[in-house]
């Protein structure tokens, strides 16, 4: 692993965490109703799911995951199910006396959210592949494989942990509680619509 393949790694890395989609919403959603500790939790499993798929992309599952048409269209439809039925439960939040939502989300769906969005979305294999074709071959390393997964891994739990640390800001928090059942309601459409967009492009390529 030379020095000018690992920052193109970091690169390509940071871009795709930054990205705005299904991952960043449900941060955001986990941060404001949960509070900071549930963002934390939700940014490290989605770290740990990013590095998962990583490591399984190096050592050439993923590319037996992408070969096998069936296998990749279920993952599809799982993921676009799953981001469905995040977006109903956000449109159908209810205020509380106490203007806080009458669903709180607990440690558990914090850690069980940040990992399925991950690992119910193919996309994220297909994308390291197409990265780590570019720089892992038959003689790269063990150690500089374990390093490029730990890389993608650490990235994305970073970017997520600031996301975490940003909404949960009590500078912020306050004013996002007095609109929280309607910033769920919103992350639930910006859910339901990232859910139907896959689907409709899972149709047009089936």
């Amino acid at each position: 692993m030379t020095w000018a393949t690992w920052l193109a790694v970091v690169s390509i890395c940071a871009l795709g965490a930054m990205s705005p989609g299904p991952s960043l919403a449900v941060v955001m959603k986990q941060t404001l109703s949960g509070g900071r500790q549930n963002g934390v939790i939700t940014a490290l499993a989605h770290g740990a799911g990013v590095g998962l798929y990583a490591l399984l992309s190096i050592v050439g599952l993923a590319a037996v995951i992408t070969a096998s048409p069936t296998a990749f269209m279920m993952l599809q439809w799982g993921g676009a199910f799953y981001l469905a039925w995040l977006g109903i439960k956000g449109l159908m939040a209810r205020r509380k006396q106490d203007d806080g939502l009458a669903d709180v989300p607990t440690t558990q769906s914090a850690l069980r959210d940040g990992f399925l969005v991950v690992f119910l979305n193919p996309k994220i294999a297909v994308f390291f592949i197409a990265l780590f074709s570019q720089v892992v071959g038959a003689d790269t390393s063990l150690v500089a494989k374990l390093g490029y997964a730990a890389t993608a891994m650490v990235i994305d739990g970073g970017w997520y942990l600031i996301v975490a640390w940003l909404f949960s800001n009590p500078l912020w928090m306050d004013r996002l509680k007095q609109q929280a059942v309607w910033l769920e309601r919103l992350f639930g459409a910006i859910l339901i619509g990232l859910a139907g967009r896959l689907m409709l492009g899972i149709l047009k390529n089936s």
